[in-house]
C-alpha cells in the first residue's frame, strides 16, 4: 500500500516530465536543422529528465541526499540549454552597430553558473535537501546561508538570461522573434521557482513555464511559415534554408566575391502600361514575376531587386555557386522563354511587349544593410550595373553578356558581338550574345 500511494505522489510529475519531453521531440522532429530549435529542445529534455529522476528518487531512496546530489545535473544542463537557446537566437539577429559581446559573455557566465550549482550540489548535497529543495515550505529558509549557496548560482544564471533578452530586444526584432524570446522571459521566473516550491506546487508552476514557453513557440513558427511561404515566392528554397540553418547574421554577412548578375526587363512596357487600365498591368507583372521565380529558385539564385518590370537575379550570393557564370547563362536563358510566353499572352493589338536580358560578372561587395527595422540584402559593385546597361541595350529576346561572363563560361557557345562603348566605364565592354534556341 505505501508503494502504492507513492506512485500516486509521483504520477503529477511523471506526467509533467513526459509533457516536457513531448515537447521536445516536437521541436526537434520539426526543425532539426535550426539550432535554435535543438538548444530548445535539449533545454526541455533536461527539465524532463530532471523532473523525472528527482520524484523518483524521492520515491525510492528519500533518506539519501547524497544521491540526490548528482541528480542536479540534468538541472544544471537544463540551465545552460536555455541560456545556449538565448545565446543562438541573439545571434540570429543583425546587431548593426551595438556591439553584442557584453550580452553574449553575459550569458557565458550565466552557463558557468548554472554548473557551479550541480557542483555545490554534489560537494554539499545534504545542505541542499535541508535547505534548498522545499525552502518555500520552510518560513526562515531565505536567513540560512546554505539556500543562498544553491539559490544564488540560479538567480544568477536566470538574470544574465533575463538581461541578455532585454538587450536582444533593443535590437527592435521582427514580431515572431519578439513573441518567442518574450515567451521565454515571462515562462523563466516559473521555472525558477518550482525549485524551491512544495512538490505539488512545484509541479504547476513547471507545467505554467512549459505552456508559456509553447505559445511563444507555436505564435513564432505559425508566423515564421506564413513568412516563408510569401517569401518563397521571391527568395530560392535554397536561401531560405541557408537563412533558417545559419541564421540572418552569419548567411547574410558582408562579402567580397565574385558573382554573376542578371537582369531582365519587358521591352515596351511603359507603353504597354499607359494604354491598358492598371489592374490589367499589375496581372501581367505577378504572373511575369511568378515565372521569372519559379526559375529562379530552380537554379539556387536570389532575386535581389523587383523595379517595376525589371528584375534583378544574383547567381552565387548570398548562396555561393561554384559555376556561377554557366547558371546565370541558364538563368538567363529561361528567363527569356518563360517572360517570352507571358508577353504572348497579354500582348495587345499595337503594344506588344518583348523581354531583354543583360548579363554580367565580377567582384561585388554583396551583405544586410538598413536600419534596426528594415534590412535589405544588396549588391554592390560594377557588375551590377554592367548588368543593367547590357540588359537596357538588349532588343526583344536578346540576351547580351560581357567579356568576363564569357571567360568563366567555358565552352558554353556565344556569339561574338562588335565592342559598346557604356555609361560609367571607361573602356569599351566585350560583348556576346546567347543564340535564340
Amino acid at each position: 500500500m505505501r508503494i502504492i500511494r507513492g506512485m500516486d505522489a509521483i504520477i503529477p510529475q511523471v506526467l509533467v516530465s513526459l509533457v516536457a519531453l513531448g515537447m521536445a521531440l516536437a521541436f526537434v522532429s520539426a526543425d532539426r536543422e535550426s539550432p535554435t530549435s535543438r538548444a530548445l529542445a535539449a533545454a526541455l529534455t533536461f527539465i524532463g529528465i530532471s523532473i523525472f529522476a528527482n520524484s523518483s528518487f524521492v520515491l525510492a531512496n528519500p533518506a539519501n541526499p547524497r544521491l540526490g546530489g548528482w541528480l542536479a545535473i540534468p538541472e544544471s544542463l537544463a540551465i545552460i540549454a536555455v541560456l545556449e537557446w538565448v545565446l543562438r537566437v541573439r545571434r540570429t539577429i543583425p546587431a548593426g552597430a551595438l556591439d553584442t559581446r557584453g550580452g553574449d559573455g553575459m550569458l557565458k557566465l550565466g552557463q558557468l553558473s548554472g554548473a557551479l550549482y550541480s557542483v555545490f550540489a554534489i560537494a554539499a548535497p545534504e545542505i541542499r535537501a535541508e535547505h534548498f529543495q522545499f525552502a518555500a515550505t520552510t518560513p526562515d529558509a531565505l536567513h540560512h546561508p546554505g539556500f543562498w549557496l544553491f539559490a544564488g548560482p540560479i538567480l544568477f544564471s536566470a538574470l544574465t538570461g533575463l538581461l541578455s533578452i532585454l538587450l536582444l530586444l533593443r535590437r527592435h526584432p521582427d514580431r515572431p522573434e519578439r513573441i518567442r524570446v518574450i515567451g521565454l522571459a515571462i515562462a523563466m521566473p516559473f521555472f525558477i521557482v518550482s525549485f524551491v516550491l512544495a512538490e505539488a506546487v512545484g509541479v504547476i508552476s513547471v507545467v505554467i513555464g512549459e505552456m508559456i514557453t509553447l505559445i511563444g513557440a507555436v505564435h513564432y513558427h505559425v508566423l515564421q511559415g506564413q513568412r516563408g511561404q510569401f517569401m518563397s515566392r521571391f527568395l530560392s528554397t535554397q536561401v531560405a534554408e541557408l537563412v533558417r540553418r545559419r541564421g540572418l547574421k552569419h548567411a547574410m554577412e558582408q562579402n567580397y566575391l565574385e558573382i554573376t548578375v542578371v537582369v531582365s526587363d519587358l521591352c515596351g512596357f511603359t507603353a504597354y502600361a499607359q494604354a491598358h487600365p492598371s489592374s490589367r498591368v499589375i496581372e501581367v507583372l505577378r504572373e511575369y514575376y511568378d515565372a521569372v521565380g519559379t526559375v529562379v529558385a530552380e537554379y539556387g539564385g536570389t532575386i535581389k531587386d523587383y523595379a517595376g518590370d525589371g528584375i534583378l537575379i544574383l547567381v552565387g550570393a548570398p548562396l555561393s555557386i561554384a559555376d556561377h557564370a554557366v547558371t546565370g547563362l541558364r538563368i538567363a536563358h529561361r528567363v527569356r522563354d518563360a517572360a517570352a510566353k507571358v508577353n504572348a499572352r497579354w500582348s495587345s493589338d499595337g503594344h506588344r511587349l518583348g523581354i531583354g536580358v543583360g548579363v554580367a560578372s565580377g567582384f561585388v561587395t554583396v551583405g544586410v544593410i538598413g536600419g534596426a527595422s528594415r534590412l535589405e540584402y544588396t549588391a554592390v559593385g560594377p557588375a551590377v550595373n554592367l548588368a543593367s546597361r547590357l540588359c537596357e541595350q538588349a532588343a526583344d529576346l536578346e540576351i547580351l553578356i560581357d567579356g568576363r561572363t564569357r571567360e568563366l563560361a567555358g565552352d558554353v557557345p556565344l556569339e561574338v558581338r562588335p565592342p559598346i562603348d557604356v555609361k560609367g566605364f571607361d573602356e569599351p565592354i566585350r560583348l556576346f550574345a546567347l543564340p535564340v534556341a
